[in-house]
């Protein structure tokens, strides 16, 4: 039986577009002229009762209008969309959050523009704080909460719902790994119970452990439907060949450009090229550049932000060695990292090129590169780990709570 049909749907927007003519007028840029743009085009799937579909693409493939369009949030141009059974979307979480109220008046209110009824909501409410761990403040503002006090309150009252049909975008990169690993292993025992699932994310690890089928979007079309572990791999060979694009934040780029990003890629221990790695594997980053005017104590830095726009860490050339000078042509610039030591999750990559003592905000070019998935090898609980070893020491009960002795025996375990 199926739970979900989407029958050659596309979806049409109207942008303006200046004309030629325009000169700043105010009156000329009513007149713009319009143009369209379809954000899905003739795409078809079906969605069996049970089953969990991902849907992954990158950023403006069209992913999160499937799920408007799933959720009557937008109307299809086009096509017929039929959806047999009780809908919940996961798309903003918290979105319904009163900054004033507290988070346990928060519960109630975000739980019935959920569709959860006020009973439902009482016999629920204390799953709900200990999933979110909000305990100690749940009688708090949640204009006091932080960031992610506030997401994990709001994933958590969305994870209680009992839909037939879940719809999730990008949910599952709430809070740090461990809550992370938490809402995935929610999100499963709902498949387990029967609940349909159509789950948007960058997080492949998420993606591959949730779904067994996978949907590949590209620029609004449906490019693959097929097995998840397929999908992936034709996902990232596109991504080897994406043209770089805006980088995060507003940054400064000097005009004439002496120099240019040309590409960024990413290798594996086997020397292989890939985009995907997990927690403890080495890594390799191979930055290309041009320069057209030569640039003497030049820094080039790579930059690992989160989907939520936090920068997590950072390569630089800037830290060790001698100065860098960039002489025109064509060069190359390798970062290697012994351990990938980043949380499991997806991170979009910048790179910039600039000159030693410029402000941060100044580069001499400055792109969105790659974007890299970071899954779960070695244990990471928290943003990201901190490589350690660790020894047994030998004592006795007259040590107990004082230094060890340098000359106790250790046996070092690694």
């Amino acid at each position: 039986m199926l739970d979900i049909e989407f029958n050659q749907v596309s979806k049409k927007y109207l942008i303006r577009k200046p004309s030629a003519q325009d000169g700043g007028s105010r009156w000329r840029n009513l007149l713009r002229r319009r143009a369209d743009f379809w954000a899905v085009r003739n795409v078809s799937f079906a969605v069996e009762r049970g089953e969990a579909l991902g849907i992954i693409g990158h950023n403006g493939a069209g992913k999160s209008t499937i799920l408007k369009l799933l959720s009557s949030i937008t109307a299809p141009t086009s096509g017929e969309i039929v959806v047999d059974g009780r809908l919940a979307a996961l798309i903003e979480i918290g979105s319904g959050f009163h900054p004033e109220l507290t988070g346990r008046e928060n519960v109630y209110l975000n739980g019935v523009l959920l569709g959860m009824r006020r009973r439902e909501i009482t016999a629920k409410l204390k799953s709900i704080v200990e999933f979110a761990g909000v305990e100690q403040f749940i009688d708090t503002p949640v204009k006091h909460y932080s960031s992610g006090m506030y997401l994990r309150l709001g994933f958590s009252i969305a994870a209680h719902l009992d839909p037939e049909i879940l719809l999730l975008d990008e949910v599952l990169a709430v809070g740090d790994a461990a809550f992370q690993a938490k809402c995935l292993d929610r999100v499963t025992e709902l498949r387990r119970a029967g609940t349909t699932i159509v789950f948007i994310s960058h997080n492949l690890h998420a993606v591959s452990r949730l779904c067994e089928r996978t949907l590949l979007l590209n620029r609004g079309e449906v490019l693959m439907d097929g097995p998840t572990n397929e999908a992936i791999a034709e996902y990232e060979r596109i991504l080897f060949h994406l043209t770089p694009s805006a980088p995060h934040g507003d940054p400064i780029i000097a005009k004439p450009q002496d120099a240019e990003i040309v590409s960024l890629t990413f290798q594996d221990s086997s020397n292989r090229q890939t985009n995907s790695f997990r927690t403890g594997d080495s890594l390799r980053a191979v930055v290309q550049y041009e320069v057209t005017k030569a640039i003497e104590d030049a820094v080039i830095e790579v930059y690992f932000y989160s989907i939520f726009g936090n920068l997590h860490c950072h390569f630089s050339t800037g830290t060790e060695g001698p100065p860098l000078t960039l002489s025109p042509g064509t060069g190359v610039v390798e970062f290697f990292c012994p351990e990938v030591a980043l949380e499991a999750a997806t991170f979009n990559v910048d790179v910039g090129i600039k000159r030693r003592g410029s402000r941060a905000s100044e580069f001499v070019d400055c792109k969105r590169a790659a974007v890299l998935n970071v899954t779960i090898g070695k244990t990471v609980a928290g943003a990201f780990h901190m490589p350690h070893s660790w020894s047994l020491g030998q004592t006795n009960s007259a040590l107990v709570g004082e230094p060890l002795d340098a000359d106790l025996k250790l046996a070092r375990l690694n």
